[in-house]
């Protein structure tokens, strides 16, 4: 089943922001996040806040279902930019726009055009905004790519996961491993930058077998790739699978190994880390860099749009009602579809820089440790990571902490060092 939704405060039924979150925000970028909640059939690994058709059933609610979900999407981002304007928040377009899931791509491409439509229509987009859609690898078609390209889309997430079929049936994927070369030339013929997302540490997975799937992506030339580490979170089927003993859990020494083959493999290839777990051609200046992810990571806002969808404007967190019926629920009766809110106070807006910052190939900015919020030594913080290997000695002299490889494979222990926890 999905994860909990944290615990903070419940959020107002009017959905207007305190006036703290508008200071600063005409210097911040704003993201549109639209959560499309849908699968064919659920992973055994996700915990993500989907649902199949089954576990949904039937629903005269406009949003509660594929057929309608559209429309309850255009909704909020309609009233995403009543609030916004309300709020005192200061008008900007948005800088990029990423529709996740799920499997954004089981809608069909006019319902993600009519989507992106009511961003563009209610809130604006920046000139060269950066557009993309997951997908599953047999949820395309040349067809529909090309159509999502002519309304805007310019980017497509692939989740390859692996390209070993007994690794894919652990993951209880469904995908022909065979399909992803297929999807990729099609969303290259569109013009769509490609990115591609790979899993390493499934239980069964030999290093062979990740090295099989790290040629197999780079052999589709993306421009971008993500390498998640297996996370075997509380209730999924997975961890079912575990608990009873049918499947063994991820072994830390294994998963550090294979972010090493991933890491030197990627580095060969041309593609630079700039962000713990992705990597780019070009890095973090390149073109196959994520700018979406970018905005979360370096503390910009915005707005999720969607059942369990999360947004942040100025410090200001909020987190929308899970399942979809609840959620269309609320937005037709003209109620804010958050549920939870929390407002960050100064020290953990601070831990939440250092956390972040840390993570990406620029690295983090030294002065951010001086800030009051934040009882450390910091020199005595940073000369310990250097000194252990884990931050670079050059770097840390210019005033910025960037993590070697070691630094990644340890980085939430970097983080705590940082912090003096």
């Amino acid at each position: 089943m999905p994860s909990a939704l944290p615990l903070a405060d419940p959020a107002p039924a009017d959905g207007l922001l305190p006036a703290s979150a508008a200071v600063g925000s005409s210097r911040r970028d704003l993201g549109v996040y639209l959560h499309v909640p849908f699968c064919a059939v659920r992973c055994g690994y996700c915990d993500f806040n989907t649902y199949t058709a089954r576990e949904l059933g039937p629903s005269d609610l406009v949003g509660a279902s594929q057929a309608t979900f559209a429309r309850a999407a255009a909704a909020e981002v309609a009233y995403a930019a009543d609030v916004l304007a309300v709020s005192g928040v200061a008008p900007r377009p948005a800088s990029t726009v990423f529709v996740g899931g799920g499997t954004p791509t089981l809608l069909p491409s006019c319902d993600l055009s009519a989507m992106l439509g009511a961003v563009r229509d209610r809130l604006g987009l920046v000139d060269g905004a950066e557009v993309t859609t997951e997908a599953n690898p047999d949820s395309v078609t040349r067809e529909s790519l090309a159509e999502l390209a002519a309304a805007g889309f310019t980017r497509v997430s692939f989740g390859m996961q692996s390209a070993v079929p007994h690794v894919l049936a652990t993951l209880e994927r469904t995908h022909d491993p065979d399909r992803v070369p297929q999807a990729v030339a099609w969303a290259r013929e569109a013009g769509l930058t490609v990115s591609l997302d790979l899993i390493y540490g499934t239980p069964g997975e030999s290093a062979a077998d990740w090295q099989t799937s790290l040629d197999a992506a780079l052999a589709c030339e993306p421009d971008h790739v993500s390498a998640y580490a297996l996370v075997v979170e509380d209730g999924t089927a997975m961890a079912a699978r575990v608990r009873r003993g049918l499947l063994p859990m991820p072994d830390d020494d294994v998963l550090a190994a294979r972010y090493e083959a991933a890491d030197e493999a990627l580095a060969a290839a041309g593609h630079d880390w700039y962000e713990v777990s992705n990597f780019a051609r070009g890095g973090l200046g390149g073109v196959g860099a994520s700018r979406h992810n970018l905005g979360y990571w370096r503390g910009q806002d915005w707005w999720g749009v969607g059942p369990g969808a999360h947004s942040h404007v100025g410090g200001v967190r909020w987190w929308n009602a899970k399942h979809p019926a609840a959620y269309a629920r609320r937005l037709a009766d003209r109620v804010s579809p958050a549920v939870g809110r929390e407002s960050l106070d100064p020290a953990a807006r601070a831990v939440e820089a250092v956390l972040l910052g840390v993570r990406l190939s620029s690295g983090l900015d030294t002065a951010v440790l001086d800030d009051p919020a934040i009882d450390v030594d910091a020199p005595a913080a940073i000369a310990s990571v250097v000194a252990d290997g884990l931050a670079d000695a050059e770097a840390a002299s210019a005033g910025r902490v960037v993590l070697t490889r070691r630094g990644r494979l340890l980085a939430d222990g970097v983080v705590r060092r940082l912090l003096g926890w």
